[in-house]
């Protein structure tokens, strides 16, 4: 900083663009600036960057003499918490945190620090800005919270999915002691839907914490939507609700993972009988499940309801992890691992949903994939 301050009188009436280069060229600091593991640029009072060094010009390319938030942003307009304004206007240093685009288009965090460079006078003319990707670090911190959360939230569930199992092996045992075969079968069918309940979050969890190779298989996709549609029957016709499956016939095997896809549609079916028995407006209630040609080169599965449907705020957290609809009911990992799985097929996920109308989840997978 001092080595900028001290510019040569001769310079006093340059451009400070010229002063700041050539300032830098002679105390020999250019090839030392670019090495800094940082982004470093100064910018004037118009937000145009006079200098940048390598790192920078690497990830955000030849931005010298445009304005910062053009190159970081792609936006006309100063930032609102734009550090480098705040340190023309007090001659402080400032920090913050803010969310840029590199070249290539990824969307990167950055941690930036400005410090106003003043000229012989004291007066700030430029103000230079460094700048750290934290994308990584970011990242972590979600993934730890992620893992706070899972213990938390899991813990709690499968508690109560414990003693739901002691509460039926002693209704089982009590029917058993009494010779009442009614009241044996109620308990075994309070264990074996616990059981089932565990298992559900047990390879959610499975799905959701561990790198998993995707295994593909050329299978046909109506083959994949009655295998998951089967472990739901008993289920769905005990609640009263019809379900069921189509498959285009003309549908052309698919290039998948059957044991991941299997998963994503269970986690949908699951869902979906859930909207329907939370949905009191209704007497009768349909789930259908199908496998058809979506656009061009581009398989559908689909899974589509009548339940209560959902609002804005539902639609948009949905995917998150722990983001449960279903308030105390579920744990929110279904859909988080549904759209992994599904991501990891190069597809997506789109729902269609709205208040007492039912919700249809559509998965985009492109036909060919390598």
């Amino acid at each position: 900083m001092d080595h900028l301050k001290k510019m040569d009188r001769s310079q006093k009436n340059a451009p400070v663009s010229t002063q700041i280069s050539d300032t830098l060229l002679d105390i020999g600091y250019r090839g030392i600036i670019d090495l800094l593991p940082c982004y470093l640029s100064i910018q004037d009072r118009s937000m145009n960057i006079l200098f940048a060094n390598e790192n920078f010009r690497k990830d955000f390319g030849e931005g010298v003499g445009m304005p910062c938030h053009r190159v970081y942003k792609g936006r006309d307009e100063i930032c609102a918490t734009c550090p480098v304004r705040e340190s023309f206007k007090d001659k402080q240093i400032h920090l913050s945190e803010e969310n840029v685009h590199l070249s290539d288009g990824e969307l990167a965090q950055l941690i930036v620090y400005s410090v106003p460079v003043p000229d012989m006078l004291g007066n700030v003319q430029a103000v230079m800005e460094m700048s750290t990707n934290i994308t990584r670090v970011k990242q972590l911190q979600k993934e730890l919270t992620f893992l706070g959360q899972s213990i938390a939230v899991l813990s709690h569930d499968m508690k109560n999915m414990l003693e739901g199992v002691q509460g039926g092996s002693y209704v089982l045992e009590e029917g058993l002691k009494d010779g009442d075969i009614a009241l044996a079968t109620r308990g075994w069918d309070i264990v074996k839907r616990n059981i089932g309940e565990i298992s559900n979050i047990a390879q959610d969890i499975l799905y959701s914490c561990k790198k998993r190779d995707i295994e593909r298989h050329e299978v046909p996709p109506g083959e994949i939507i009655r295998d998951a549609a089967a472990l739901f029957r008993e289920k769905a016709a005990a609640m009263g609700i019809a379900l069921g499956c189509y498959s285009d016939p003309s549908l052309p095997s698919a290039n998948l993972d059957p044991a991941g896809m299997r998963r994503v549609l269970s986690n949908l079916i699951w869902n979906a009988l859930e909207a329907c028995k939370q949905d009191k407006a209704k007497d009768t209630h349909n789930v259908m499940v199908r496998a058809v040609f979506h656009a061009r080169a581009c398989c559908a599965f689909e899974v589509e309801d009548d339940g209560i449907g959902m609002d804005e705020d539902q639609l948009d957290n949905i995917f998150e992890g722990f983001y449960s609809g279903k308030g105390s009911g579920g744990t929110g990992l279904g859909l988080f691992v549904a759209d992994k799985i599904v991501r990891e097929h190069s597809g997506k996920i789109e729902v269609l949903s709205a208040p007492g109308k039912g919700s249809t989840f559509r998965i985009l997978l492109p036909m060919k994939q390598s």
